[in-house]
Formats: structure tokens, sequence, C-alpha cells
């Protein structure tokens, strides 16, 4: 079994203006780094699906679906947020978006694949229940991980995310919930400007500062992530897999290297091991600047390939 690739060329066709950094050449970067490093060779490749209702409902409220597709433009482009906008192809990839953590979960669930890659967009992390923003409208990896443990029965799914800003929007779907435990790294004081004050006990949120760099991050891995994930002992990893923690991202100041990338995908591919048959479903959230973002996705994905 190969490492399963989804993505689809919807995912293409969303676009927020010119200059806005969460834009398709990001998959591009992608795809292209993959295929010069001849990782393409060793991938399973799958388009992803549309996400039905009621998959969908399972982290988003009907009237929150309903309005963001009437908001859904013709033409132009229409902002939800400062910083989040909508266009004519932004519906479709939303909903690609969301079912392929659907499918990733499926394959994994089958035994087809040991793990997979979701290479979509608009990522999902920031997206709370009913609120669109930080660039996210649909929460894809909430999607995936209540379809683990409404369609596939889990009682322990895990959620991982290496975010430079924290994934706000799924602390907000999941605090409280004994089904999902989530571990985050982010960079604070930062961008949503929280995750720091009274988390439920199901979220383990770690705080960086400015200019962390690998080790620091390394550290807290070690000494605070791998003990509650072998404690907690998932069935299912998932990864909000946000690359702009790299020194090269000025979307934020953390430090990070292709090399932390790889080695944290690595702690988490042994926990997976021991605790949950191997199975992670790894989503792309952030990652800004192309070139490292690239770089750092294929080492993540040499890893989940074991290469």
């Amino acid at each position: 079994m190969t490492t399963a690739f989804i993505t689809h060329r919807d995912c293409w066709k969303h676009d927020m203006g010119a200059h806005h950094p969460e834009c398709p050449e990001r998959l591009g970067a992608i795809q292209d780094r993959l295929i010069a490093a001849g990782l393409d060779l060793y991938l399973t490749f799958h388009d992803a699906p549309l996400a039905e209702m009621e998959q969908l409902l399972r982290a988003h409220p009907r009237s929150y679906i309903d309005s963001l597709e009437a908001s859904s433009p013709q033409h132009g482009i229409v902002h939800v947020d400062p910083d989040t906008a909508m266009s004519p192809g932004t519906w479709q990839a939303a909903l690609r978006a969301a079912g392929a953590g659907v499918l990733a979960t499926d394959l994994v669930m089958k035994k087809e694949a040991p793990n997979a890659f979701c290479a979509v967009r608009p990522p999902g992390h920031h997206a709370e229940r009913a609120k669109a923003m930080g660039f996210c409208f649909f929460n894809n990896i909430a999607v995936a991980a209540r379809h683990a443990t409404e369609a596939w029965g889990l009682k322990r799914v895990a959620i991982i995310d290496i975010d430079v800003h924290h994934g706000n929007g799924t602390e907000e779907i999941f605090a409280g919930d004994e089904k999902v435990l989530m571990v985050s790294t982010f960079q604070h004081p930062f961008y949503p400007y929280c995750g720091t004050e009274n988390p439920a006990p199901n979220m383990c949120n770690v705080p960086l500062k400015a200019g962390t760099r690998g080790d620091a991050f390394r550290e807290v891995v070690s000494e605070v992530w791998l003990p509650r994930l072998r404690e907690y002992a998932p069935e299912l990893i998932f990864i909000s897999a946000g690359f702009d923690a790299h020194y090269e991202d000025d979307m934020g100041s953390l430090g990070l290297l292709e090399s932390d990338y790889a080695w944290v995908t690595s702690q988490l591919m042994t926990v997976a091991k021991e605790t949950a048959e191997g199975r992670i479903v790894s989503m792309l959230e952030g990652g800004y600047a192309l070139s490292a973002l690239a770089r750092s996705v294929s080492a993540h994905i040499k890893v989940l390939a074991d290469l």
C-alpha cells in the first residue's frame, strides 16, 4: 500500500484576489516539487469528492452552510471578513476540501492506504461552527474527524495542529468532546489571538514566542505532545498540516525547517503505529512562501510514505 494523495482541480479555482497569500499557486508548487523529487511515483492519487450535507452538518449548522452557499458570487469577489473572500469557484473548492478529508478517512479505515495527505484549499482550521475567517470556510479537519467518530465509530481521535496560527475553529468545535484530543503549537501573541485562556481538558495548546526555532519546538513535542498522545491512545491521528511556521515564511515569525517537519511527522508516525494501526490523515492548512511550502510538504510526505 502507498500513501494516498488527494486533491482536485476545483481547489485551484478558489481565488481571493491578486496578491492574496492563500493563492492557487500553492498547490502548483507542491505538485511540482513532488514530481521533481520523484515522490509522485510512490503515491496513489485520488480526486477529492464533494462533501455531502450530512458530513458538513457534523461540524457546522445548516443555517451557516446555507448562508455560505447563498454568499457565493456569480462574478467577482465577495468578502466574508477582511481577509477571507469568495469567488465563483470558492463554493465548489470548499466542498472538495472538506470532502478530501472524508475520503482520506475512508481510505485509511478500509486499509486501502496506510495514511493520506490532502493537498486542498481553502484551508479549514480557523473556521468555527458558524463563522468563516482566516481564509477558511468549512473546518476540513473537523469534518474528517467527526466522520471518523460518527461514521466509523471511533472512540478516540487526535488532531495535531502545527500551523503558525492557532486552530481556533477546531478548538471551538471540539472543546469538551471526549472523543477528540487536540494538541497544537502556535505563535503567541498572534492571530487569531486566542488558545491560551482556560482551554478545555481535551485541548493541549502550547503557545510559542516569536523567534522560536526547531530545537524548542522539538522539546515541546517530546515533553508535552507525545506523552499526552500516548496516554490518550488515539485510534486515528489527524494532522492540520500548516507549514507557515517555516523560517522563510513571513506570514509568521517562527523558525522551523523542513527537517523539523520531517522529524515531527516521524514522531507522529511512531505513535500512530503504537495506538492507531499506523492510520494518519494529514490536511494542508497554511504555508505561503511557495518554495518553503513545497519543500516542507515534500519532506512531510516522504516520511508518511516511509521513504
